[in-house]
């Protein structure tokens, strides 16, 4: 066990001169209750008298006495030379506390009203365990941790001052640079580092766009079935989402203006749909931005997984065609990287790089410098476009091995859809078959197949499931498929095809 150098601090025990209990019976009753409510483990070691003493501002006597009352009462031992700690005796199942918190119904806390009127709108997140067919997984398996922790260390020596202290709102302005040259070589966009801002993941990045250009009632056009946590931030800020269809070519430009030519946002996934998987078509892209320069309006493009299109070259991305200047383009490392990184970053367009530098210094605390210097190094060293490379080529692998798994043991029961981008494909279920019920049952199984029913305001056009890929070796691929051809058989018992 790694002990406290000093010991556990104590400072919720209060201490009152006026009662009329001794301060050393107080201080008794206030460790026995830390120590019998679980709050201090057996085995943990208690500061030194002397310690104690000073911060309770009392004499060494008076912690003395305590100590010795509480090994009497055997909670406490005193080992010679080493200090005092909680009895491993304790280390024993024992009735716990009940303790009944006061939790205030909806109708009694006072909310704000943004608050108030989106928790009923809120969509629920996606599972992220580990197991297959869990989407949006990276690679675990494959990262070069030896290459990440030689440059982690490095950028922990840096002078303390820059390690220890506030970080940048801004950004690091090393990274910022390194972002905008990647930016610039591998996506073809043109900026200028000033204009990135780096934030805690792509969902801060959305909450930011939401607070500094949403207004409650705007029109915010959101592709349908589309992205949870995004459509999420835009709800508490209170927007009037619009549900706009999606098809193999991407947003349905036409059927949004329909529903509400005086948007003022769009928020797309032009690189590859999530989470249908398509890629919007250049004449999409161009109507789209006719729009927004018509309009006034904004276009919010998340680029989660555009790295990764393993079959040909990818589509320009749409803030690299923007020449009017309507989009914000956004980007994360939890996909490229790994997501315990909370790291990714906002591009905006030159008219609003000041009000996001104002909003920033204004509330954000920033992200770790050491944190941020890594990932510098890490795309500066080239590191990070060979990892992109090597993911590239694995998830097309493990791509075939969901292809292959899917013939041999799934494919009377569902169809899946081809990819050539990304880290998920969807699969439409046979009929007769309900996609919630086969969530349910995989589960229990340990594997996860999520409903494309929830991304989608509104019903669901078809039953289908989201299937990840990108995480999992070829060998889990194959499992979890006879795992879930078990599954199927047990909803739905079908005859076998021939093999090819």
């Amino acid at each position: 066990m790694v002990k406290r150098a000093e010991g556990a601090l104590l400072q919720s025990i209060r201490i009152d001169r006026s009662a009329p209990q001794t301060l050393s019976l107080q201080i008794t009753f206030g460790l026995r209750d830390l120590i019998l409510s679980g709050a201090l483990k057996p085995g943990e070691r208690l500061p030194a008298t002397r310690t104690l003493a000073a911060e309770f501002g009392v004499a060494r006597a008076t912690i003395v006495e305590t100590f010795e009352r509480l090994v009497a009462e055997g909670i406490v031992v005193t080992r010679v030379g080493a200090g005092t700690y909680v009895s491993e005796a304790l280390n024993v199942d024992r009735p716990v506390l009940a303790v009944t918190p006061s939790v205030p119904s909806v109708s009694i806390a006072r909310l704000a009203r943004g608050m108030a009127a989106a928790s009923g709108r809120f969509g629920a997140r996606l599972e992220h365990e580990p197991r297959p067919f869990t989407t949006a997984m990276p690679a675990f398996d494959a990262f070069p941790m030896a290459q990440w922790a030689r440059l982690s260390s490095k950028n922990w020596r840096m002078a303390r001052h820059a390690v220890l202290g506030y970080p940048d709102p801004q950004g690091y302005e090393p990274l910022r640079q390194a972002i905008a040259n990647h930016l610039r070589v591998n996506r073809g966009i043109q900026c200028d580092w000033h204009q990135i801002f780096i934030v805690a993941g792509a969902q801060q990045a959305f909450q930011l766009i939401a607070a500094t250009l949403v207004d409650a009632g705007d029109k915010v056009w959101f592709e349908n079935p589309g992205a949870i946590g995004a459509r999420n931030s835009f709800v508490l800020y209170g927007a009037d989402i619009v549900p706009v269809p999606v098809d193999e070519a991407g947003l349905n430009v036409r059927r949004g203006l329909d529903l509400a030519p005086e948007f003022k946002l769009v928020f797309a996934t032009p690189s590859h749909q999530q989470p249908l998987g398509s890629k919007m078509s250049l004449e999409r892209r161009f109507a789209l931005l006719d729009a927004a320069e018509q309009t006034g309006g904004w276009i919010i493009e998340d680029d989660w997984d555009g790295e990764f299109c393993f079959e040909g070259p990818p589509l320009p991305t749409l803030k690299g065609i923007d020449a009017s200047g309507r989009v914000l383009y956004v980007g994360t490392f939890s996909k490229s990287l790994f997501p315990a990184l909370r790291l990714g970053f906002l591009l905006a367009p030159p008219a609003l790089t000041e009000y996001f530098r104002m909003s920033l210094e204004a509330y954000s605390p920033g992200v770790p410098t050491a944190l941020q210097a890594t990932v510098a190094d890490f795309i500066n060293e080239g590191h990070f476009a060979t990892h992109i490379r090597r993911m590239r080529k694995l998830y097309a692998e493990r791509y075939q091995a969901l292809l292959e798994a899917v013939w041999q043991h799934l494919v009377d029961w569902l169809d899946l859809v081809p990819t050539t981008t990304g880290m998920h494909t969807i699969a439409y279920l046979k009929p007769g078959l309900d996609a919630d019920i086969v969530s349910t049952a995989a589960a229990k199984r340990g594997v996860t197949v999520t409903p494309i029913a929830r991304f989608y305001l509104g019903p669901a056009p078809h039953q289908a499931l989201v299937l990840g890929f990108s995480g999992f070796t070829p060998a889990k691929i194959q499992q979890a498929a006879q795992i879930l051809e078990e599954v199927f058989q047990g909803l739905a018992p079908r005859k076998r095809k021939a093999a090819r």
